[in-house]
């Protein structure tokens, strides 16, 4: 554990030298008086936005965290990070921006606390993207930080019967598919989201935030908490305290973000059904935090990890429901007990996970369904699996949840771009058995590798989920269930085997084995690969253009500076 340390380590130049009078001329223009520049400066990243409801319901909560900063003897210095909501753009061009957006916020956050030379910082997000971009910044800077999350929503509700964003989506293809009609379909539009707080499955924001409270860079509880409770605006408060408690004691994220609370939290992930966008995004985190991680080590940690947490997509219960069934530490006590965590590890509080779970039951309580005995597991292994084949000999990710038989060989429905197949799909051109390849949507080619909820859930909507196999070099939303393989690596962008895909080609999807596999001899791929043109790109400025140039492969995270 660190020792405790003075307060006002980095920011100590404000008070001393040459550039003393200049820089507290600028902090008493803001109010702050003699005693100020003795206390630690700490930022307050505040993703809050009237973008979406995921982000509207933050600035409460960066409220609170500045009232607990001052209460705990700090100076709070609020800046904003950007949002991009995943739930709007998604079949959109605006959804090429999503995962630019993760690397946005990260440069925000990286280059607010390092250019004002802040001692601590607090970040806040709600979106998807919010969360490992606010991560990758506060391991960048590297001084004592904590995350904050927005909080969940609570479900819609309609006719007795839960909703959520991805109801909308499903009921999309319910009604191309006439089995649902038009007024139906509207009812579940107007009652699917009832105010603020990000998805509520156990989608990519829930995963990410569940992951964060495992690795020990949140509050214990706080990842699974309602926007709209109050327990939410105390927790940012406690929070900030915490972080001060933190800068005393110069505990930073890179001494919390190790192999080992990676490990925990990828452990956690696999217990409650997360997000396939967790693979890449813990990629990322590793490389920020300088840890030896890889896209092996996810299909090594499922192996020996069941599936316990009955959640959505592929579940019953939302996010809501397992905070109230002991949340996040509940989940953790169990895994600890089994000998699935490692409870040396040191948490923002400066507690080990151990001691943070020492007055954690050690079972579930009897009244609930959402978190099952660890010996009756929805499944017995993780749902995150890591494919190979000739179609993806760096990787690809596939969640396997939910599935009877996550098995199919069938022809290729071959598509360059998402609104074709989607058209397909809603125009009853996809049948059973076909396997639909999207590509030149990746890291490289889309770019910004943009999310598949539409076409996943139009064939979950019209009863194709299960009998229909998509493989994709761009992503899926947290809450995609089916036959989907996604993150397909190398891209088709590059050069990669998805670009040779021919329509009618056999492709087989073996979660079993394992395997992603074009049933196409090597002497045909050749020859189609000598014909192979990489397109031209359609964004040659921008922050697109910048992004496609200089990131790396899915299987590697996607980010921008593996130099």
């Amino acid at each position: 554990m660190t020792t405790k340390k003075p307060l006002n380590q980095r920011s100590a130049h404000i008070t001393q030298g040459k550039a003393r009078a200049p820089n507290r001329s600028m902090y008493y223009g803001m109010g702050y008086s003699e005693a100020d520049f003795d206390k630690p400066m700490i930022g307050v990243a505040n993703g809050h936005s009237t973008i979406t409801p995921c982000n509207s319901g933050l600035q409460k909560l960066a409220d609170a965290a500045v009232e607990g900063i001052h209460e705990a003897g700090g100076n709070a210095q609020m800046f904003g990070t950007p949002t991009i909501s995943d739930g709007m753009a998604m079949g959109t061009e605006g959804m090429k921006y999503s995962l630019v957006s993760r690397e946005v916020i990260s440069d925000c956050v990286e280059t607010c606390v390092q250019g004002q030379w802040m001692d601590g910082c607090v970040v806040i997000g709600g979106c998807d993207k919010n969360m490992p971009g606010g991560m990758m910044g506060m391991l960048r800077a590297n001084v004592p930080s904590i995350y904050v999350y927005g909080g969940t929503i609570l479900p819609g509700c309609l006719a007795g019967c839960d909703l959520n964003i991805v109801s909308v989506f499903e009921a999309v293809g319910a009604h191309a598919a006439g089995k649902m009609d038009d007024a139906q379909l509207k009812a579940i539009e107007q009652h699917a989201i009832p105010g603020t707080g990000s998805c509520g499955g156990m989608y990519t924001a829930n995963t990410m935030s569940s992951a964060f409270e495992a690795l020990g860079m949140s509050l214990p509880h706080s990842s699974t908490m309602a926007n709209e409770h109050q327990e939410k605006v105390d927790s940012a408060r406690a929070s900030a305290k915490v972080l001060v408690d933190a800068i005393r004691r110069d505990l930073k994220p890179r001494d919390i973000v190790t192999r080992k609370s990676i490990e925990n939290a990828v452990s956690v992930i696999m217990a409650v059904g997360g997000s396939t966008n967790a693979v890449l995004h813990f990629l990322a985190i590793a490389h920020a935090a300088g840890v030896d991680w890889s896209i092996d080590d996810f299909e090594r940690i499922r192996k020996r990890v069941p599936v316990f947490c009955d959640l959505k997509p592929s579940g019953q219960y939302m996010a809501i429901d397992l905070h109230r069934a002991g949340g996040i530490p509940q989940v953790m006590k169990m895994l600890l007990n089994a000998g699935l965590l490692h409870g040396d590890c040191i948490t923002i509080t400066g507690q080990t996970v151990a001691e943070t779970l020492v007055t954690v039951p050690d079972q579930p309580r009897a009244d609930q369904k959402v978190i099952r005995p660890l010996d009756q597991p929805l499944y017995a292994q993780g749902h995150l699996a890591i494919l190979k084949g000739n179609l993806s000999p760096e990787g690809s990710v596939a969640k396997i949840s939910g599935l009877k038989n996550p098995v199919i060989t069938g022809p290729a429905r071959v598509f360059d771009d998402e609104p074709s197949a989607l058209n397909a799909i809603l125009a009853g051109q996809i049948h059973a058995g076909d396997v639909v390849v999207l590509r030149y949507l990746g890291p490289k080619g889309g770019p910004g590798m943009p999310e598949m909820l539409a076409p996943t859930s139009a064939l979950v909507g019209e009863g194709l989920g299960e009998s229909v196999g998509l493989i994709t070099d761009g992503r899926f939303s947290g809450g995609t269930w089916g036959m989907v393989v996604g993150h397909v690596a190398p891209e088709a962008a590059v050069g990669g085997n998805i670009a040779l895909i021919e329509e009618g080609d056999s492709i087989t999807i073996d979660a079993h084995q394992l395997l992603l596999q074009l049933h196409v001899s090597d002497a045909e791929l050749d020859r189609r690969r000598a014909h192979w043109q990489p397109p031209k790109t359609r964004y040659p400025r921008g922050v697109l253009a910048k992004f496609a140039r200089n990131v790396n492969s899915a299987s590697k995270g996607a980010v921008l500076d593996d130099f």
